[in-house]
């Protein structure tokens, strides 16, 4: 794996930073560095401070401005803190200007996902993605992050067909990219025969937003033990359980969250693990019902979906955490038949937006888990008739 000594460590204190462009609002900026401060605690950071800057595009040194990056080096004297995360992809030399003006680590939202990403990684797969993905972020920005190889080689030995040290790193880099698509293809076909070793079974994936509860109920719906915390990308590999609904199989499969602004390059490395969504025959929206942004987040997967050529199959939108959305919206002095018509209200809509293949659920009460069960078996069951129209087939 690369070494990256700026990496973050435990309990480190961090700043975070956004910038309010001129298709935002304030109110998105804030929600997506509440989201950059829940990916700094899944890392292990406190988050100490936030600075947000109004700007109708980027600047091209400093991406905040140097007014900003002035302020929050003045906020910086005198107190303790280890690093500076900026919500949005940095280049190169816009992470060289702001370190040297600041004199702490900085890293982008892309590089602390890769971080996570890569303390998450377990199987081979998945560590050999997050290391390609890693590569690919570091190779455009070699040149803005490392200045001082810019220099020719020197000294005994070091004088050959005249190629930079900056030339150099680039070719090592770019060889180590080829060298983990190799492998990857090597582990996708090893895949690829272990998904058709798993015979005619309809094929069911859950997909969904980083920690809606995605594993919670594969552990459920699959009696299985998948590991499931209150972090993000508690996930990566995906998760195949086979599963039997009254004398019906089916295989289910976990996969990994998805988010905003997840890198490019990540999605592209991941896209072999993400074969499962592409091959499955129906799909579990899981949505977090209670969190303020859930109808941005449907939409993040929606269009995630649409990228995978995935967005066209029988789709089940599962609305989770349904004791939360009471906690949150239910005052103590409502009556039972006002807070029945508030869900009745909620459930109406979402059944109207999702031609009725919507469910509600508490995972984590079992709350529905049985009207999810019929739901799930229906269009199991629909789905082998399809399939082998034909052939009898005994549920």
């Amino acid at each position: 794996m690369i070494d990256k000594q700026q990496k973050i460590k435990e309990q480190e204190r961090v700043i975070l930073v956004g910038l309010i462009q001129k298709d935002q609002t304030t109110e998105q900026v804030t929600e997506y560095l509440d989201e950059l401060a829940f990916l700094a605690e899944t890392a292990g950071a406190v988050t100490v401070k936030r600075f947000m800057q109004k700007m109708q595009f980027p600047d091209s040194r400093t991406y905040i401005g140097k007014g900003k990056v002035d302020e929050i080096k003045e906020y910086l004297t005198g107190r303790n803190i280890d690093m500076v995360i900026f919500d949005d992809e940095l280049s190169g030399s816009q992470i060289s200007n702001i370190q040297t003006i600041l004199g702490v680590p900085i890293i982008d939202r892309s590089d602390l996902i890769l971080d996570i990403f890569a303390r998450r990684a377990r199987t081979a797969q998945a560590k050999v993605q997050v290391e390609l993905a890693q590569y690919q972020y570091i190779l455009p920005r070699l040149k803005g992050m490392w200045k001082h190889l810019e220099r020719q080689g020197g000294g005994i030995g070091t004088r050959g067909p005249g190629e930079t040290e900056i030339e150099t790193d680039r070719r090592i880099v770019k060889d180590k990219i080829s060298l983990l698509r190799k492998r990857l293809v090597e582990i996708d076909k090893q895949s690829f025969t272990q998904r058709k070793d798993r015979g005619e079974f309809i094929r069911v994936s859950l997909v969904g937003y980083t920690n809606v509860g995605k594993s919670t109920i594969m552990n459920l719906l699959s009696k299985s033990d998948v590991f499931a915390e209150n972090k993000l990308f508690a996930t990566l590999d995906t998760t195949t359980r086979k599963v039997v609904f009254e004398n019906t199989p089916f295989l289910l499969s976990d996969t990994v969250g998805f988010i905003r602004k997840l890198p490019h390059h990540l999605v592209e490395s991941f896209k072999s693990t993400l074969d499962e969504v592409r091959e499955a025959d129906i799909l579990l929206h899981v949505v977090d019902i209670a969190h303020p942004q859930h109808e941005d987040q449907i939409n993040t997967v929606n269009k995630t979906l649409q990228e995978l050529n995935a967005f066209d199959k029988p789709i089940l939108t599962i609305f989770n955490k349904v004791d939360l959305y009471e906690k949150l919206h239910f005052d103590e002095w409502l009556n039972d038949e006002v807070k029945q018509h508030i869900f009745n209200e909620l459930k109406e809509k979402w059944e109207n937006n999702t031609q009725g293949n919507c469910v509600f659920i508490s995972a984590l009460e079992k709350r529905n888990i049985e009207e999810l069960r019929t739901f799930i078996l229906s269009k199991v069951r629909e789905m082998y008739l399809i399939r082998y129209p034909y052939k009898t087939i005994h549920f």
